[in-house]
């Protein structure tokens, strides 16, 4: 009998042998690239927000499974940088926030999420270490960095929504995350709507300290593909989704070689990695997206709406009811939790 899709997590990882039977198990579902349909290039993207990402091309699985396939990876600095270049068809990959993928799709580019990479809590309300303000309500009249169109920003305001204020009640000065980080600690700006790594070493750096958390606020790792290129090579989408899983099950089993990856990359100590990984980021989780995600959206829908995220003539309720696609990663875990003969 195969594992079912919600319980393909470290005990079952264990029980199929670690990653060198996955790597098996993706040969029996694939034997090699040449028999099923793909582009010239693969291109995906990376960042520091996606653990597996870091691994999945630190490791090199994907090339190896692919073959003589080229594969490209591009680092996105946030998911408003990693829509931009799904949008544009620079990636065919890309990692974003669940709220982010569902704002493109709504706004007009013909996009899936096909995967959930973490259940994370990568934003907060910052500020810095000798700040007078001590919650959201004191963020009235200032100025808050923020990336538009990312998990922090849409955190912003639904923690701005939860206190009664609105996004006219503060300035928000969009800044890309790391900016914002250098922002804060410079005093340019009084509040800032953090992201992970760079909130965790701002952190433990200068001392900044986190004013308002909620994880459900957070609305999920997802990663994003148009919806033409799905059409055009399922199985493709099904073996890098094999390999994502592969990464993500490693990284349970091998979280101290993950910090590290995740320390070389981005230019960080071990501690501020292991802050990340460890403190806020959830990785035993079913990948398949379904009602828990969909429920966190609904509640961001009415936020985004009031505050004009949406382009005229937008249907946000549709784009939600029709935002997964599933079958690419309920095969994936099929083919990794199926016997290798």
């Amino acid at each position: 009998m195969s594992i079912s899709a919600s319980r393909l997590n470290r005990r079952s990882f264990l029980a199929l042998g670690g990653a060198a039977a996955l790597t098996a198990a993706t040969g029996a579902r694939f034997a090699s690239a040449a028999q099923i349909k793909t582009p010239d290039q693969v291109r995906l993207d990376y960042a520091y927000y996606n653990p597996s990402s870091l691994v999945l091309r630190r490791k090199g699985w994907l090339e190896e499974a692919l073959g003589d396939v080229e594969v490209t990876w591009t680092l996105s600095a946030g998911s408003n940088k990693a829509n931009e270049y799904v949008r544009s068809n620079a990636v065919d990959f890309g990692s974003t926030a669940g709220a982010a993928g569902l704002l493109q799709r709504a706004n007009g580019t013909d996009q899936h999420t096909i995967y959930l990479y973490s259940q994370p809590e990568w934003t907060a309300l910052v500020v810095g270490k000798d700040s007078d303000i001590q919650d959201v309500p004191g963020l009235k009249g200032k100025k808050v960095a923020a990336t538009k169109g990312t998990d922090p920003y849409f955190f912003l305001l639904q923690s701005l929504n939860e206190f009664g204020l609105e996004q006219s009640d503060i300035e928000v000065v969009n800044l890309q995350h790391a900016d914002g980080k250098t922002a804060l600690e410079r005093g340019d700006v009084d509040a800032w709507s953090g992201l992970d790594p760079h909130m965790a070493q701002t952190e433990l750096e200068q001392g900044s300290r986190l004013i308002y958390r909620n994880i459900d606020f957070n609305t999920w790792g997802a990663l994003n593909a148009q919806a033409k290129f799905l059409d055009e090579y399922p199985d493709l989408v099904t073996l890098v989704l094999t390999e994502y899983e592969k990464a993500r099950l490693w990284i349970l089993e091998n979280p101290d070689e993950t910090a590290q990856i995740l320390s070389e990359e981005a230019s960080l100590s071990l501690e501020i990695a292991n802050k990340e990984l460890v403190e806020r980021t959830n990785l035993e989780i079913d990948p398949i997206p379904g009602e828990v995600q969909a429920a966190v959206l609904e509640r961001v829908i009415p936020i985004l709406d009031a505050e004009s995220q949406f382009t005229p003539g937008a249907d946000p309720e549709e784009a939600l009811a029709t935002l997964y696609r599933t079958e690419f990663i309920e095969a994936a875990v099929e083919s990794l939790a199926t016997p290798v003969s």
